[in-house]
């Protein structure tokens, strides 16, 4: 239907549409949803342009992101507010790194730099996902996801995340309805901050999925889609 509305929906750090699978079949009937390709740039506003011109000209956008992908929905914000109608912050931080975080990161890319990238999967893995669920299937569809996006795109994202800005004095500019959703148990981005995100941004809601980590939407999908329902209907 040419006059549903768009979601654009942006992905994670080595995350593709898998990690939306569930959102995506259950809201497609409601909206045109579209899944952002974040794996081609190194920088986060050419992350974003790329991911609007994925909708066209679509105005009225509702737009989600999860993590590196949250970085990416700011930056839109920042890029083009005014075809924003709704935002959607998932397990991610208006926080630039911190000295210690970044440390890590550029950890990674020496380990995946030196031909070990199927090494970076196991190491991450206990930080995106809620320890009761590591031995499920979620923990194999993880590592697949991450091999599918693949070493180059991680580099580049790792950079992108690397040289992102300090959101938070933005946060109080944004004036659409937003939703902040973020797993209890997430260790990557915890609570803490999703509650910094919402108390930044007027009007915003938080909702916390109790039995997820860091990929809610994989975890508790119904709860994640939930949330997301009654953000695009509110």
């Amino acid at each position: 239907m040419t006059d549903q509305p768009t979601l654009l929906l942006l992905p994670g750090l080595l995350c593709d549409g898998r990690l939306w699978r569930d959102q995506i079949a259950a809201l497609r009937a409601e909206c045109r949803c579209v899944v952002a390709d974040l794996t081609h740039d190194d920088n986060l506003p050419a992350m974003a342009h790329r991911a609007l011109a994925a909708v066209g000209e679509a105005q009225d956008l509702a737009i989600a992101g999860l993590s590196m992908g949250g970085y990416v929905a700011l930056e839109i914000m920042r890029q083009a507010p005014g075809r924003v109608a709704r935002l959607a912050l998932m397990d991610t931080s208006a926080r630039p790194d911190t000295e210690e975080q970044s440390r890590r990161r550029r950890a990674l890319l020496a380990l995946s730099e030196s031909g070990m990238f199927r090494g970076v999967t196991p190491r991450l893995l206990p930080t995106l996902l809620a320890h009761h669920n590591l031995s499920t299937p979620l923990g194999a569809e993880v590592t697949a996801m991450a091999e599918r996006v693949g070493r180059t795109a991680f580099h580049r994202q790792q950079r992108a995340i690397l040289k992102r800005p300090d959101s938070r004095p933005d946060l109080p500019r944004i004036a659409v309805p937003t939703l902040v959703v973020v797993g209890e148990h997430d260790a990557l981005t915890p609570p803490h901050l999703a509650e910094e995100i919402a108390a930044g941004i007027p009007n915003a809601t938080l909702a916390r999925i109790a039995s997820a980590g860091h990929l809610p939407t994989m975890e508790e999908p119904a709860a994640v889609t939930a949330a997301m329902r009654g953000w695009l209907r509110a």
